[in-house]
């Protein structure tokens, strides 16, 4: 699909931090709209093997070249795509995502605590509390996702399922 070809018409696209509900919500906007539904981390997964291998074997850099393939080809197939959290860190990822609707989860640290413990997200190893970390990811990131999203919501204290009707709203409001 080059960028001047128009994405697939029933697509939505999630971004936000990690913890912030994309594939839980995208599940169910998916099964609501009987939308395809893909999480592009999952689908790395499944062809490369488990994130946290990819970035001790391969490096962070090759697992992005992954992504943005693995993005591309979902928006090219259509539906609610749920992206890692990184996904938006890449200038082409970025270019494609404003040929689609793109909605932004957010999360606050309190609310992600408890989400993100004892998780396999090799982004939170390492020296620095996971918590820390995760804020400060966040706010490296924050400006990236606001970039691309055309709508936004909180999933802090509202019930997923109540997140995803939001979300499947706002899509109907849109069409």
């Amino acid at each position: 699909m080059s960028s001047a070809e128009p994405a697939a018409p029933e697509t939505l696209v999630l971004v936000g931090p990690m913890g912030a509900g994309k594939t839980s919500i995208g599940r169910r906007v998916a099964r609501s709209t009987g939308l395809r539904f893909v999480d592009t981390d999952k689908a790395i997964a499944r062809e490369h093997g488990p994130i946290p291998v990819i970035f001790a074997e391969h490096g962070e850099a090759r697992f992005r070249e992954w992504e943005r393939q693995s993005v591309a080809e979902a928006i090219a197939g259509g539906g609610v795509i749920s992206l890692g959290g990184g996904a938006v860190l890449d200038e082409a990822t970025r270019q494609l995502l404003r040929t689609v609707p793109v909605v932004m989860l957010t999360v606050s640290a309190e609310a992600v605590t408890e989400r993100i413990a004892g998780t396999d997200r090799p982004l939170l190893h390492g020296e620095e509390d996971p918590l820390q970390r995760w804020k400060r990811i966040f706010a490296e990131r924050r400006a990236l996702y606001e970039e691309v999203a055309d709508a936004r919501f909180d999933t802090s204290r509202v019930p997923m399922s109540r997140v995803a009707d939001q979300v499947v709203e706002w899509m109907r409001g849109r069409a």
